[in-house]
C-alpha cells in the first residue's frame, strides 16, 4: 500500500483551474458509498486486451487473473454528485509479466494497479476533467445506485441497452477501519496514463465461497470484449464502504504506448474533450433489460449518514465545482 504524498497535505487549501474547471486541492469526496466485486477471468485473453508492451495481468495462479468491479455513489463532491462505475483489469507494470501474487506483497516494485477497461460516469464535468486531464476512459451513461437491506447494486445502461449491472449480496455490518491506495492505468491519446488514488472509510467484505455477487453483461458493443474474457460467474471477494473518502492525486505519469509495427488507425483524443461542458445534469436512470428490481412497497433505500446531502433528480444541475 502506498502512503498517501506529504504534497497533497501541503497544497491543500490551494486553488487551480484546468481546461476551464476549478479545483480547490486536494481533489477529494466525501461521505461516497461504494460496492467492489472480484472475479477471475482468463490471463492470456486478458492480456490480448492490454495495450502496449508494459502493462500485464496480475497472475493469481496459473492462468487466473483477476476483474474488478468498483462503483462508487460520489455524493460530496466539489463538482457535485455523480456516479462512477469502473470495469478493470488488476495488473503490474514493467518490461515483463510478474510472477504469480508477488506483486500483493510488492506493490510499488511491479506497479501494482488496475488497467480500467471501461468507466462510464453520470455527468459531463466528470468527463471532461477525468479524461481530458488523467487519460480515463470515462463518458456519460445512465447509471444508478441502490442500497437495500441484502443488496448493494448498480446498472449501466448506454444508448437505451444494458451494458453492466452488478449486484452484491451485503457482507455484513462495516466494521474494518480502511486506509488504502490504489493505481489506475489508463490509454489516451497514444499513451498510458497512470494516476493515483488514496481512499478510507470503514468496510464490510466476504472472501471465497462466502462473497456473493451476480454480474450481468449486456449487448451493447462497449462490453463485449470483456465475453471473451473468461469471467468466473461467481466472484472471490466482494466489498461494501458505506462512506467512503479520498482524494485524487493531480500528479499523474504517461508513457507512449508502443508496439511492433506503427498502428494504422489514431487513437482517441483531445478532440473528444475539448468540446465538453461543465455540466452536472444526469441521464435519465439506467431502464433496460435486467433492470434493477423493485424495493418492496414502504422500503426506502439506505442512506450511509443522515446529514448527507441526497443525489439530484436525474436532470437536475447543482452548478459548477471541481472533481473528476
Amino acid at each position: 500500500m502506498w502512503m498517501k504524498p506529504r504534497r497533497i497535505k501541503q497544497q491543500t487549501g490551494r486553488y487551480s483551474r484546468v481546461d476551464g474547471i476549478p479545483y480547490e486541492l486536494p481533489i477529494n469526496s466525501r461521505a461516497s458509498p461504494a460496492l467492489m466485486a472480484a472475479f477471475t477471468l482468463d490471463a492470456r485473453e486478458a492480456a490480448a486486451l492490454l495495450p502496449g508492451n508494459e502493462v500485464h495481468p496480475l497472475r493469481l495462479r496459473g492462468n487466473k487473473a483477476v476483474l474488478l468491479v468498483t462503483v462508487i455513489d460520489y455524493r460530496d463532491t466539489d463538482i457535485g454528485p455523480y456516479i462512477e462505475f469502473s470495469v478493470a483489469i488488476a495488473c503490474t507494470h514493467g518490461p515483463r509479466p510478474a510472477p504469480p501474487l508477488l506483486p500483493l506483497l510488492f506493490q510499488k516494485h511491479y506497479g501494482l494497479g488496475q488497467y480500467v477497461v471501461d468507466l462510464p460516469v453520470s455527468t459531463e464535468i466528470s468527463v471532461k476533467g477525468g479524461k481530458g486531464i488523467w487519460g480515463m476512459p470515462k463518458h456519460q451513461a445512465n447509471l444508478d445506485f441502490r442500497i437495500g437491506d441484502r443488496t448493494v447494486s448498480s446498472q449501466y445502461d448506454k444508448d437505451g441497452q444494458l451494458a453492466v449491472r452488478i449486484e452484491i449480496d451485503r457482507p455484513g455490518r462495516a466494521w474494518l477501519p480502511l486506509r488504502a491506495s490504489g493505481a489506475n492505468y489508463c490509454q489516451f491519446r497514444g499513451m498510458l496514463m497512470k494516476s493515483f488514488i488514496y481512499f478510507r472509510g470503514k468496510f464490510a467484505f466476504r472472501l471465497g465461497k462466502k462473497a456473493s455477487a451476480r454480474l450481468t453483461l449486456g449487448e451493447h458493443p462497449r462490453v463485449q470484449p470483456l465475453k471473451k474474457l473468461g469471467i468466473s460467474s461467481r466472484p472471490f471477494f466482494v466489498g461494501f464502504l458505506p462512506a467512503s473518502s479520498g482524494e485524487l492525486d493531480d500528479h499523474f505519469e504517461s508513457w507512449f504506448l508502443s508496439y511492433p509495427e506503427l498502428p494504422a488507425s489514431q487513437p482517441e483524443g483531445l478532440e473528444s474533450v475539448v468540446g465538453l461542458g461543465l455540466s452536472q445534469k444526469w441521464l435519465p436512470p439506467p431502464s433496460a433489460g435486467a433492470m434493477q428490481p423493485a424495493l418492496p412497497p414502504g422500503a426506502a433505500e439506505e442512506e450511509p449518514e443522515p446529514s448527507e446531502p441526497r443525489r439530484p433528480e436525474a436532470g437536475a444541475d447543482a452548478g459548477v465545482g471541481a472533481h473528476t
